[in-house]
């Protein structure tokens, strides 16, 4: 016969039935540790200043390119920064479908200096616009509201005018990009032209280092995505000339204090020889005359004081030298409260 459960063993167990699926739920509800994966064999190119200093200058562009758009589209529009990661080429590249396009810019570099030389990048920058969020804003540029439930056929082929007007909005968001870049080294990036199928060739090494900057864009009720891509050889001469400038102006200015200093050494200053005061009543300097003696309250040996600006600085004594009246300086006045006025 079968052992039958009392009913306080009933209820025991129901109870540890019900607290053990409390624990599993409150484990299911932990969420997991992400860690990203780093491949120790290939370092990073750039350290985290540079990456934040890319990120102040994309913040910088989504706003002008917000103002932008926001004239060209009639509606508002808003771009922020999503993310700014460094990969390999191919990473990108195997993101891409068939039917992507991509906008090819060339690169050039003005350094400031008189004698220095523009320098072009051999790696085009791309810059990559979701096709739903170029064909919404295409239809605005129309006349059009914008079809923000539009479906976008996978592997959807630009038409011949679709191509004209990419290309005249690329032109806009390109031309804006070197503003953003003046506070370090002027950059103009020029559009090159319109690369279809760019899965179709090799755009860059597919092993060459590059700085994806993603953005997400809202217009209307439409969002999209576009995104930068910096060669990584562009970059480095980028941050080169940034390096440049900054020595430049570091021993820019150590030759400007040099230079004040030398002014300043040759520059001529009023020494006041103070031997005393007194105070006398207006009546008193009224009458003085020619041959008058006024007591100071010094003694002959007491010391002068030499004064600049109204501040003493030194201390001598009175005397002669090659027949003129001279001071020997005693002591420099190094403190403030020796300076006093």
């Amino acid at each position: 016969m079968a052992e039958v459960l009392s009913q306080s063993q009933i209820d025991a167990l129901l109870n540890s039935m019900r607290s053990g699926g409390d624990e599993a739920k409150a484990e299911e509800k932990q969420p997991e540790k992400k860690y990203r994966k780093y491949d120790f064999t290939t370092p990073r190119k750039f350290t985290k200043d540079r990456i934040k200093m890319l990120n102040g200058i994309f913040e910088n562009y989504t706003r002008v390119i917000s103002s932008r758009l926001n004239a060209q589209l009639r509606t508002n529009c808003e771009i922020t920064v999503e993310s700014i990661e460094e990969q390999k080429f191919y990473e990108f590249n195997n993101a891409l479908m068939e039917g992507d396009v991509l906008a090819m810019v060339d690169t050039t570099i003005h350094p400031r200096e008189a004698d220095g030389k523009d320098i072009m990048a051999e790696d085009p920058v791309m810059v990559y616009l979701s096709t739903s969020t170029a064909l919404g804003m295409m239809d605005r540029m129309m006349g059009s509201e914008g079809e923000s439930s539009r479906e976008v056929p996978m592997g959807y082929a630009y038409t011949d005018l679709e191509l004209q007007l990419y290309e005249h909005l690329m032109r806009d968001i390109v031309a804006l990009l070197g503003s953003s870049w003046e506070n370090y080294v002027p950059i103009t990036f020029e559009y090159n032209h319109t690369q279809v199928n760019p899965t179709l060739v090799q755009l860059l090494n597919l092993d060459e280092t590059v700085v994806l900057v993603d953005m997400r864009l809202t217009f209307g009720d439409s969002e999209g995505r576009m995104s930068v891509v910096l060669p990584g050889n562009m970059l480095m001469s980028v941050f080169g000339e940034v390096n440049r400038e900054t020595m430049g102006r570091k021993v820019t200015s150590e030759d400007n204090s040099e230079e004040i200093f030398t002014q300043l050494r040759d520059s001529s200053l009023e020494i006041v020889a103070a031997l005393g005061d007194t105070q006398l009543s207006l009546s008193d300097i009224y009458h003085l005359s020619v041959g008058d003696v006024v007591d100071l309250g010094r003694s002959k040996d007491s010391p002068v004081f030499l004064q600049i600006g109204g501040y003493q600085w030194f201390t001598g004594r009175m005397g002669t030298h090659k027949k003129n009246m001279a001071i020997k300086i005693d002591e420099v006045c190094y403190s403030a409260e020796q300076r006093s006025e």
